[in-house]
């Protein structure tokens, strides 16, 4: 059990290329928990352009010692939610000792940036529950009636612990990374996987726009398939948007709903953990 925390400290910083090296060091050391806010900041930072961004980084600290990072960014495709990173062990995010850090971010956040940006609040259990109860009362903004949008847990793999797939030669189909010309189907199942999370849904327009990037950066692969006597088409993509140096996380798995129960998710998948 920690101690009570003394001496916190707050840092608001909107250009990642001043990071102190202390913060590159937290992200970098504890690269899966830090998997949306390291490559969101690793990106950032590589940008040529050098214009004015509505990007912020908050750090808070506690006796000299980095305990979360919030990050509000921006991305291609409009704002992100609010992401919180903490390299702290999940038995250590007692209310006691992360009440009094949350409250200093909400705070920071609420001076930076306005109400209306804070839509979603994405972090550990015990951070956004505490951060949603700080937030209202300092801000005077409710939360949505179902305000626990969903619980996600993260599972990884690595060269280790990834186990061989057998292959169904009798099957035809090709695993491959998107090229230009698979933007149009890469989009309709952009849109058909945004299409049930609302309300982060993308019209039609906006989901060719995340194809478009999603191709460009070489961030999708496709799983091409054709019945018998048909024609070849995209069955399923899987996306890997969140990249640093030792990790690489998929974000986006989908199946065209005609082409659903013959495993083609899982063997793509594989196939890009593979690589």
């Amino acid at each position: 059990m920690p101690f009570l925390p003394s001496d916190i400290s707050i840092q608001r910083i909107s250009d990642p290329r001043k990071f102190p090296q202390a913060v590159w060091k937290v992200l970098q050391d504890n690269p899966r928990a830090a998997n949306v806010i390291l490559p969101q900041a690793l990106e950032a930072k590589e940008k040529s352009n050098s214009a004015a961004s509505s990007d912020w980084w908050i750090i808070c600290s506690t006796n000299s010692e980095i305990e979360f990072i919030l990050s509000v960014t921006d991305g291609p495709l409009g704002p992100h939610p609010v992401f919180i990173f903490t390299p702290l062990p999940f038995d250590h995010l007692v209310d006691d000792y992360i009440r009094p850090c949350i409250r200093h971010l909400v705070v920071a956040l609420a001076a930076t940036v306005p109400t209306s940006r804070v839509f979603s609040i994405f972090s550990v259990q015990p951070v956004t529950r505490i951060f949603a109860e700080e937030w209202t009362p300092h801000t005077g903004v409710g939360l949505a009636d179902n305000h626990e949008y969903y619980a996600a847990k993260i599972s990884y793999c690595t060269i280790k612990t990834l186990r061989y797939s057998s292959v169904d030669e009798s099957q035809k189909y090709v695993l491959r990374p998107a090229v230009h010309e698979d933007i149009e189907e890469v989009g309709e199942l952009c849109y058909r996987f945004a299409s049930t999370s609302e309300p982060f849904t993308l019209t039609e327009a906006r989901a060719q726009q995340e194809a478009i990037n999603l191709v460009e950066k070489g961030q999708v692969w496709v799983h091409e398939a054709k019945k018998l006597g048909g024609e070849k088409e995209i069955a399923s993509i899987v996306a890997f948007t969140r990249n640093s140096d030792r990790v690489a996380a998929i974000t986006k798995v989908h199946t065209k709903e005609r082409w659903l129960r013959n495993g083609y998710a899982k063997r793509l998948v594989h196939k890009v953990c593979e690589q």
